[in-house]
């Protein structure tokens, strides 16, 4: 009998599309989930984690179709000649590589070019599976009379795929997953930065966090979360200040390939006393400890002892950090409670939390706040935690630096009076005459 599966798959285009529809993006691709497993042990060793970042830039856009087509579009693009043609991570594209990317897009393969447009994926009838699309091209030609023209980018669309890139190196760089936007400087340097300021604005980092307002809604709406229902949301409870204190992104607080988080990660040094959050595989393989403040310290407990726990972890204690409330349909966990939430899960969750806090924002009148809150995430919550902690609670940069993760201090000081409000009101009363007021 023959292997419809195998033979379906032996007609693969030159190039592989490497996102899903929105309606299917959550769920991923196993022909395009091994792909870039393959490149992740063939090279390019943070494969995994961009494409990952690359899907929640998407999915963040899915209630917008155009913008989400537009996107997935310029990013497989992307990621194609990073990953096939030159062999190189995005992190390590600098502004002169950007300049060969655009001489690829304005020249490519002729392979690559067809003269219509189909979707990237579609079911195979005999397995029941999406596959990628034979006849898919990264580039689409034109035809004139039925004869096929001489592939050109024109202005517009060369200058909206820099924008698009600009915006996901943006992205990026609000994710600390690398410090510079090759794409913003070429535009900055390209001959369209007489007639188009591509630049970047410096305040958009404010949307990047919740305000002080917004974010008490948010604590204040899971703890009565916590009280009123505490066998759905003790865990939420507990998930959220954990991000917040420590600077977590969603990938350090879920079950992924290779990793899945315990409570034996909580460490006590027996010297000093002081309790630490270790993280052993983080963003480019990095590890960091952070420690925990007092308050987190007695979030914790009031977690385990709401698990039935004891108060704090012993040594290598192997407890699932947050265990389902029902058991998986699906994955390597399938049937199994006692196991942790996957990245999908900890977003839905998380995201219901931020939903009800900004309709309780909404309810008492700060429409506006509950407008912006709707638009932030689970990965904005570290960022709120970074800016809440330099800006108010006046955490010295190297502490947070190193809490954090980032590489460099500058990075760092990005967070450092990022609110207009703020930068407005201490500018406010500045004297003219640094003298005037000594007598």
């Amino acid at each position: 009998m023959p292997n419809n599966h195998a033979q379906s798959i032996t007609s693969l285009p030159t190039v592989l599309p490497l996102f899903e529809s929105k309606d299917f993006l959550e769920q991923g691709n196993p022909i395009i989930n091994q792909h870039i497993t393959a490149l992740s042990i063939n090279g390019i060793e943070d494969a995994g984690f961009i494409y990952e970042l690359s899907c929640d830039l998407l999915f963040s856009l899915r209630d917008n179709e155009n913008s989400y087509k537009s996107y997935r579009s310029e990013l497989s693009c992307f990621l194609h000649w990073c990953f096939d043609v030159v062999k190189q991570s995005p992190a390590q594209i600098s502004r002169r590589d950007i300049d060969k990317f655009v001489a690829y897009c304005q020249q490519p393969p002729k392979a690559l070019i067809g003269y219509y447009n189909v979707a990237q994926f579609k079911l195979d009838k005999a397995t029941g599976q999406r596959l990628p699309n034979p006849l898919w091209r990264p580039f689409v030609g034109k035809k004139q009379l039925g004869v096929e023209q001489n592939y050109e980018l024109s202005d517009n669309a060369l200058k909206t795929k820099m924008a698009i890139l600009s915006s996901y190196y943006g992205f990026l760089m609000a994710e600390d997953y690398c410090e510079r936007n090759p794409a913003q400087a070429w535009l900055n340097h390209s001959r369209f930065a007489k007639k188009h300021k591509f630049l970047v604005n410096h305040d958009d980092i404010d949307s990047l966090a919740f305000t002080e307002l917004q974010w008490s809604y948010v604590i204040s709406s899971v703890e009565g979360l916590a009280q009123t229902s505490p066998e759905t949301h003790q865990r939420s409870l507990f998930l959220i200040k954990l991000i917040y204190s420590c600077y977590l992104r969603v990938s350090d607080v879920s079950a992924r390939a290779g990793y899945s988080p315990i409570m034996g990660q909580f460490t006590q040094n027996k010297q000093t006393g002081i309790w630490r959050f270790n993280i052993p595989q983080s963003k480019g393989g990095k590890q960091r400890s952070v420690p925990l403040s007092n308050a987190l310290l007695a979030a914790l407990i009031q977690y385990r002892q709401y698990l039935g726990l004891s108060d704090l972890p012993s040594s290598n204690e192997q407890t699932p950090l947050f265990v389902r409330h029902r058991a998986a349909g699906r994955g390597r966990e399938s049937g199994l409670i006692n196991a942790n939430l996957g990245i999908r899960q900890v977003r839905e969750e998380v995201q219901k939390i931020i939903e009800y806090s900004a309709d309780c924002a909404e309810a008492d009148g700060m429409i506006e706040d509950a407008k912006a809150m709707r638009l932030l995430s689970v990965h904005n919550i570290r960022h709120t935690g970074i800016t809440h902690d330099i800006n108010l609670h006046g955490r010295p940069l190297s502490h947070v630096q190193a809490d954090a993760g980032h590489e460099s201090i500058d990075t760092t000081s990005q967070y450092l009076h990022t609110s207009q409000s703020d930068r407005h009101q201490s500018a406010a009363n500045k004297p003219i005459d640094t003298l005037s007021g000594i007598k």
